[in-house]
């Protein structure tokens, strides 16, 4: 019997172990599959981050070429159009420097002419000097009048350019203005677009850790469930097996006790006999 129990208890042992190292087995076959989700989850963020990153910097890169490109084309311009500025303001002394040396080159021939024809004509009439002087004035006066249209022309010239000027610095301060609130509501949307995807990202995150969380706790619960119900399984079979055995011993004692109660009174009958047969062989003898 002793051996009979060892053996019964070395196969529920067995088989208990057995049914053991198949739930750890499964445990850390499901830890493994989890560690693994998780680092290739997570070697998947780095790489989208990282792409995200360069983007970022490749964006960044862009505009501020694309802005130094713009600084330097405006540089360029206002840099010819100071050299244009100068080159008329040369040109504008220049052409007054020669307007005057005319007048004055004119004016000394005029008067060289006249100082000869005094010198010759000495005793010449005082209507010839009077039409000379007319004539002085006359020349005067037109040098006047053309110095006068020059001097306007070139006021003109001046208002023209201070205009051109002040226009195109308008211009080009509407153009920048239009370009930079461009910019601006470029990079508001770029910024309300990444905060929509981190937001966004966050979110997926947490739902899929909290999927995870959740699909490990079900797990959980349910080896730790299938472990309760095996040890109750256990404890039902063990009991069982020791009613069996307590049952088996009773009917075995019971049975003992029969044989012992039958052996008895066969050994008193076989008594009884034995004296019967005594008294009859005393009789006889």
């Amino acid at each position: 019997r002793c051996f009979y129990d060892q053996k019964i208890l070395q196969k529920t042992f067995g088989e208990w172990k057995e049914r053991w190292t198949v739930c750890r087995e499964r445990k850390l076959s499901l830890r493994a599959r989890s560690h693994y989700r998780h680092l290739i989850y997570n070697l998947v963020f780095k790489a989208w981050r990282a792409y995200v990153c360069q983007q970022q910097g490749k964006k960044n890169k862009y505009c501020v070429a694309e802005s130094h490109a713009k600084k330097k084309k405006l540089l360029r311009t206002w840099q010819h159009w100071l050299v244009y500025v100068d080159i008329r303001r040369t040109k504008h002394g220049m052409q007054s420097v020669a307007l005057a040396f005319r007048e004055r080159n004119s004016l000394r021939i005029s008067w060289a002419a006249w100082r000869r024809r005094q010198y010759q004509n000495c005793s010449g009439h005082k209507m010839n000097i009077l039409a000379l002087q007319h004539w002085a004035q006359s020349l005067q006066f037109r040098a006047w009048l053309q110095w006068r249209e020059l001097y306007l022309y070139s006021q003109n010239d001046k208002q023209k350019e201070i205009r051109a000027v002040t226009h195109h610095r308008h211009w080009e301060l509407k153009r920048c203005m239009e370009a930079w609130l461009g910019y601006l509501n470029l990079q508001r949307a770029k910024k309300f677009q990444n905060e929509l995807a981190q937001e966004h990202y966050r979110s997926r995150i947490v739902q899929h850790c909290f999927s995870d969380w959740q699909l490990s706790w079900e797990c959980r619960r349910r080896m730790h469930a299938h472990r309760k119900d095996t040890e109750k399984l256990a404890a039902r079979i063990s009991l069982r097996r020791v009613f069996a055995r307590w049952k088996h011993y009773v009917v075995l004692c019971v049975e003992e006790a029969q044989q012992c109660e039958l052996a008895e009174k066969h050994y008193k009958h076989h008594l009884l006999v034995l004296q019967k047969f005594w008294n009859r062989w005393k009789s006889r003898l």
